[in-house]
């Protein structure tokens, strides 16, 4: 873990001496990016889409048809095969992110938790939770990730 330490001091540990809220964010931006960038280049985002865009006109067609009960359950059955599809498709990014995740915020607990809170109420779990899905849902957006 030692050499991770110094791996992760180096590259992440200036940004929380020049300030703690700052290198959480910083820290946040980075690993999002990372995990953004592994999603698009490791998933089929052609077919992503197109289950995207399925799971979403068949939610629109349970709407219409909800005053039916065998329409609707004959409907969401078939939203739960393109949910269960796409969820076979996140699978590999999901795995391959895991572990460095893990390790990261091994180091990133080790940095924070002495700090306390960093984000109003939050300390560095909540704080990077909140970032994290701000800077997600920019970077998904722009980066055309489905």
């Amino acid at each position: 873990m030692m050499v991770l330490e110094s791996f992760f001091d180096l590259i992440f540990g200036w940004s929380v001496n020049m300030n703690p809220l700052f290198g959480m964010i910083f820290i946040s931006f980075i690993l999002t990016l990372i995990v953004t960038l592994i999603y698009k280049y490791t998933t089929d985002q052609k077919s992503m889409k197109e289950l995207k865009d399925d799971i979403k006109n068949l939610q629109k067609k349970m709407k219409e048809h909800k005053e039916d009960a065998g329409k609707t359950m004959e409907i969401q059955k078939e939203a739960m095969e393109k949910n269960i599809k796409y969820m076979k498709h996140t699978f590999v990014p999901m795995i391959l992110t895991f572990l460095p995740i893990i390790i990261i915020f091994g180091w990133i607990r080790l940095v924070y938790e002495p700090l306390g809170k960093i984000f109003f109420m939050f300390g560095w779990l909540g704080t990077y939770i909140i970032f994290s899905i701000i800077f997600s849902y920019g970077l998904r957006k722009i980066l055309k990730v489905y």
